[in-house]
C-alpha cells in the first residue's frame, strides 16, 4: 500500500461506529418488524398464514444474506457490499412503509432481511481489518453495544407510536429506512479495507501467503480452519437459542404463565438491558488482553445457571428477572461478543467474511427451527423449556472452552501475510487441539 493510501484512511473508531451501525439496524430491523407486523395485520386484515408467512420470510432472508454478503464480501470487496446492503435496506423499508398489499409487503420483508444479514459479516470484517492488535476486540464488541441501542430507540418508538394504526407501523419501519440512509452516506467516505487489498494483490502476483492463497470455501473445510469453522458454528447456535427463544417469547410466557399483561411483561423485558449494556462495555476492556479466556469461563458458567434458575425455583416474574440478569452478565462475557473475535482471527482475510456468513446463517436456520417447535415445547411448562435451553447451552458452552482453551490468543492477523508453510507452523504450536 503506498503511504497516501495510508493517510486516506479513517481513524478506526469511526470505522468501528459506521460499520458497526449493522448491528444496531439488524436489532431494529427485527424489533420494529415484529411489532409493526401486528399493526398491519390488524389494519390491513392480513390472514394468520400471510403473518407467518412474512415473519419466516425476515429470518429466512437474514440467514440467506449472511451466507450470500459474507462469500461476495471475500471475492469483490467490503465496500461495494456494504453499500449495495443498505440500498437494499432502504428499497425493503420504502415498501414496507408505502404498500398495503401482502406481495409488496413480503418483497419489502425479504429486502431488508437479506440485505440485514448480508450486511453483518461484511461489517465486522471491515471493522477488524481497520483495528490492530490491540483494540480488535474492543472494537468489535462495539458492535454489539450498538445492537443494544437498535434494540432500545426501537422499543422506545414502538410505545409512542404503537397506538397510531397503520402510522405506527410506517412510522417504525421508516426509522430503519432513514438510519440506513444516513448510515450509506457516511459509508461512502470509508475506502477499502488496506487487508483485503492487500490480500487480492499478493493473489493478482501469485504469492504463496496464506492470506492469498486460501481464498476459496473449500480452504474452510480443510486444516487449519475445519475445527474453529465447526466449533464456532456449534457453539453459536446452541448458545442463540436461549437468547432468541427469551427475545421471541418472553412476553408470552410472562403473560400466560406468569399472568402480567402485555404492557408490565415488555417493561420486565427491558430490565435485563442495562445489566447486558455494563457487560459488553466490561468485556471491552478485556476483549484484547489475556485474561479473556477466564472472563469468557466464567460468563459460560454464569449463563448455563441463569436457564436453570426457573427449572430450579419454578418460572415467575421474579425469577424470570433473576435469569434475565444472571444472563445478561453471562452473556456479555461468553455469548456474541466474543463469537465475534474469535471468528475475526480464526481466519484469513479472503475467506473471513464468508467465515462469519456461514456461523451466523446456520444460528439464525437453528433458532427458526426451534421457534416454529416452541409453542409445543411450552405445553409442559416454562420449567421444561428452560430445562431444554440450559442443556444446549451448557453443550455449547463446553465444545466453545475445549475449542478454544488452548487457541483463544491465537490470531490469524498475525501469521496470515506469512508464507503458506510458515503460517501453518505458527497456528499448529498453540492449538493442538485444532489438528
Amino acid at each position: 500500500m503506498t503511504e497516501q493510501k495510508t493517510r486516506r484512511q479513517p481513524g478506526p473508531w469511526r470505522v468501528a461506529v459506521v460499520a458497526g451501525m449493522a448491528s444496531y439496524i439488524d436489532a431494529a430491523a427485527l424489533i420494529s418488524f415484529g411489532i409493526a407486523i401486528v399493526i398491519y395485520q390488524a389494519a390491513f386484515g392480513l390472514a394468520a398464514d400471510q403473518v407467518g408467512v412474512l415473519a419466516g420470510a425476515i429470518t429466512f432472508g437474514v440467514a440467506v444474506g449472511a451466507l450470500a454478503g459474507g462469500r461476495l464480501g471475500d471475492r469483490f470487496g467490503r465496500r461495494p457490499v456494504f453499500s449495495v446492503t443498505m440500498l437494499m435496506i432502504i428499497g425493503g423499508a420504502a415498501l414496507l412503509v408505502t404498500t398495503d398489499s401482502f406481495v409488496p409487503l413480503l418483497v419489502g420483508t425479504l429486502l431488508v432481511g437479506v440485505g440485514t444479514g448480508a450486511d453483518l459479516p461484511v461489517s465486522l470484517s471491515t471493522i477488524s481489518e481497520a483495528a490492530d492488535d490491540e483494540n480488535r476486540g474492543r472494537m468489535i464488541s462495539f458492535s454489539n453495544v450498538l445492537w443494544i441501542a437498535g434494540v432500545l430507540v426501537a422499543i422506545i418508538l414502538s410505545t409512542v407510536v404503537g397506538n397510531l394504526g397503520r402510522l405506527g407501523g410506517q412510522i417504525l419501519f421508516a426509522h430503519v429506512g432513514i438510519v440506513a440512509a444516513v448510515v450509506l452516506i457516511a459509508r461512502l467516505s470509508i475506502p477499502e479495507s488496506l487487508v483485503w487489498l492487500a490480500a487480492r494483490e499478493e493473489r493478482a502476483k501469485g504469492l504463496h501467503t496464506a492470506r492469498a492463497s486460501r481464498s476459496s470455501v473449500s480452504s474452510l473445510f480443510r486444516k487449519p480452519y475445519r475445527a474453529p469453522l465447526i466449533v464456532l458454528v456449534v457453539f453459536y447456535s446452541l448458545v442463540n437459542l436461549a437468547a432468541n427463544t427469551g427475545g421471541q417469547f418472553g412476553t408470552y410466557m410472562l403473560v400466560n404463565y406468569a399472568g402480567l399483561d402485555v404492557s408490565s411483561a415488555s417493561l420486565f423485558g427491558l430490565i435485563a438491558m442495562p445489566v447486558l449494556m455494563l457487560s459488553y462495555f466490561w468485556f471491552m476492556r478485556v476483549a484484547d488482553g489475556p485474561r479473556r479466556f477466564t472472563y469468557f469461563t466464567v460468563g459460560a458458567v454464569l449463563y448455563v445457571v441463569s436457564l436453570l434458575v426457573p427449572v430450579i425455583f419454578g418460572f415467575s416474574a421474579t425469577t424470570y428477572i433473576v435469569s434475565g440478569v444472571l444472563g445478561a452478565v453471562g452473556a456479555g462475557f461468553a455469548f456474541e461478543t466474543v463469537m465475534k473475535v474469535w471468528a475475526q482471527e480464526s481466519f484469513p482475510t479472503l475467506i473471513r467474511s464468508t467465515a462469519q456468513g456461514t456461523i451466523l446463517a446456520v444460528a439464525r436456520f437453528v433458532a427458526a427451527i426451534l421457534a416454529t417447535f416452541t409453542p409445543m415445547l411450552l405445553t409442559s411448562g416454562p420449567s421444561a423449556l428452560y430445562l431444554f435451553l440450559a442443556g444446549v447451552t451448557a453443550v455449547g458452552m463446553a465444545v466453545a472452552w475445549f475449542g478454544f482453551r488452548n487457541r483463544d490468543q491465537h490470531n490469524e492477523f498475525d501469521t496470515e501475510q506469512l508464507t503458506d508453510g510458515t503460517a501453518a507452523a505458527a497456528p499448529a504450536a498453540s492449538s493442538a487441539t485444532f489438528h
